[in-house]
């Protein structure tokens, strides 16, 4: 079982669907979806994030597609939504990071675009 993200005009994912194996039946499946629904068609890893195969295997294009992600051509790649404006984007994992480390002291914490700063939660 494998799974195909389809893409928009802008590269970015509108569906992904679970499809046969890559080279199953000695067919090249992400190019028959594709040529099947007339959309650009790219295989996607449900077992890849950050760059990182969840099961120790080769990671496949950095991260799992999801429905309005972006698929960047150049670094072959999935990349989700940016949620900051401030937040960067850290080129080996094709994640979007804040512009400052999260403090690691057990409590909870959220991320204040206004003061650029994480913030300790109160609840």
């Amino acid at each position: 079982m494998a799974h195909y993200a389809f893409l928009d005009t802008n590269n970015i994912v509108t569906e992904v669907i679970v499809g046969k194996d890559e080279g199953e039946d000695g067919i090249d499946w992400e190019q028959h979806y594709g040529e099947f629904r007339g959309q650009t068609c790219k295989r996607t890893s449900y077992n890849t994030n950050g760059g990182v195969h969840t099961s120790g295997g080769t990671p496949y294009r950095k991260n799992y597609a999801g429905i309005g992600y972006t698929y960047d051509s150049v670094r072959d790649a999935f990349i989700p939504p940016k949620r900051f404006p401030s937040w960067l984007l850290n080129e080996t994992s094709c994640l979007w990071e804040a512009p400052t480390q999260k403090p690691t002291d057990g409590k909870v914490y959220f991320w204040n675009e206004e003061q650029l700063a994480w913030v300790e939660s109160t609840l």
